[in-house]
């Protein structure tokens, strides 16, 4: 960059200047830690979970032996979390109970050498005769992953259901089970350094919103919601992190509800911004939200009507937060919820973004399982995880708190305001934990 209309006495110093916020900007946007450093973490949590994690998770669903086949190119959604390798034509990662505290882990046909190096696998070995091996251990029940329901546990295509029945022959397979609830309680079960490692990815999520929603970034009346979108898919590729939702959702929401997301709608004064993302860091996702309004010239804050359904969706928050405990199911907790939010004083939203022409601040709440995936494996205080609100809520299951407050607003003429808000925790015994600083405020784009 050069000045030449500036005086030549001036020039280094501008050019300085110009360097000196460059430097800044760089900082303020920190590279990602060495590939080494990343695997190493990872190898860590791997030897954590198949240490804290797996031995529940099998025995609370009365299953002997867990059975993941890989084929290449064609990987089920647990190759991440079992430590990847190379598979040639089909592998298997099998899990077997044989008694003491811990479970016998195995790799068969997956090779590698970060596979060997992280020592998580007890034995990693070239192909050999499956049913040979089952036989030797002799389990009972035998999980597979194949689940109508929960993504993550569905990864056994037709053809390889097909190719292992043959292989381990009829009395084998004639004690196949679904490994739906083992992969749940697997994923959804975290670790310490897998806590550690959410927060950190929250903390990037809720930073890098943040800063999507301010001058920084926007510019009234000519940038666009995907302007804004885009810019943030950058700092993932920057940070060589993955997203948890594909494009961000960034949207508008006014007097009729969501007016456009993500699109080339041209950002503009008095409009009420959110944006809907999350960050997918050392095997762990988040979902997060958060909200700005635009000033209108002469305004200094967010207007009262505005303002005061935020206070009201910040007031639903904290019902929810003193309510969530583990113990029941995440049906149970559902019922729960409505009750204590309409002690409250508010009142349930029937459909959800179906909104009455009363005067009633409605509600709706989809606190669903996060942490392994965006929208994760576990049980799910949402009614849109039907058959994962049957799942019991356990300690250290990470949550998306998740709300919907819709306020009767007279600067809007009686229409309500929606009002999302979303950050992710842990849930333990003491209730309710966040991970990182969650939402307090609207956010100002001047």
């Amino acid at each position: 960059m050069s000045f030449p209309s500036l005086p030549l006495h001036l020039r280094s110093t501008a050019i300085g200047l110009v360097s000196l916020v460059a430097v800044s900007t760089l900082a303020a946007q920190p590279p990602a830690e060495p590939a080494k450093v990343r695997w190493e973490r990872l190898c860590q949590i791997r030897k954590d979970k198949f240490d804290r994690i797996l031995p529940r998770a099998m025995r609370d669903n009365g299953v002997d032996m867990w059975i993941v086949m890989q084929k290449e190119n064609q990987f089920d959604p647990m190759y991440e979390d079992l430590g990847r390798g190379y598979v040639g034509s089909v592998g298997y990662y099998i899990f077997t109970d044989r008694g003491g505290d811990r479970i016998e882990r195995i790799a068969i046909g997956a090779s590698g050498a970060l596979l060997e190096a992280c020592k998580s696998y007890d034995k990693v070995l070239a192909f050999q005769p499956l049913k040979q091996f089952i036989a030797e251990r002799n389990p009972k029940r035998i999980a597979i992953n194949m689940s109508e329901e929960v993504g993550a546990a569905d990864g056994l295509s037709k053809t390889s259901y097909d190719r292992l029945v043959k292989e381990i022959g009829p009395e084998f397979a004639a004690r196949l089970v679904s490994a739906e609830k083992v992969v749940s309680d697997y994923r959804s079960g975290f670790t310490a350094s897998q806590i550690v490692a959410l927060g950190e990815a929250g903390e990037i999520s809720r930073r890098i919103a943040e800063r999507a929603l301010s001058n920084e970034i926007i510019t009234p009346g000519v940038t666009t919601l995907e302007d804004v979108a885009w810019w943030m898919m950058d700092q993932l590729q920057q940070r060589a992190l993955g997203s948890s939702f594909d494009m961000p959702s960034v949207y508008i929401t006014g007097p009729k509800g969501i007016e456009a997301t993500s699109n080339e709608r041209i950002i503009q004064r008095g409009d009420l911004l959110i944006i809907d993302w999350g960050v997918g860091y050392l095997g762990t996702w988040t979902d997060v939200k958060r909200m700005a309004y635009v000033l209108k010239p002469g305004e200094t804050a967010v207007p009262k009507g505005i303002q005061t359904a935020f206070d009201n969706a910040l007031a639903v928050r904290d019902v929810i937060r003193r309510t969530i405990r583990p113990g029941p199911t995440a049906g149970a907790m559902v019922d729960q919820l409505k009750v204590e939010i309409e002690k409250a004083g508010y009142t349930m939203q029937g459909t959800f973004n179906q909104v009455s022409s009363d005067n009633k601040v409605e509600v709706m709440f989809g606190c669903h399982s996060v942490g392994d995936r965006g929208h994760g494996s576990g049980p799910s205080i949402a009614w849109f995880n039907p058959r994962q609100m049957t799942f019991a809520i356990k300690p250290f299951n990470p949550f998306s708190i998740e709300l919907f407050a819709w306020t009767p607003n007279p600067e809007w003429g009686g229409a309500k305001v929606r009002i999302p808000l979303e950050d992710d925790a842990i849930v333990t015994e003491r209730g309710v934990e966040w991970l990182y600083p969650v939402n307090q405020r609207i956010w100002l784009v001047k």
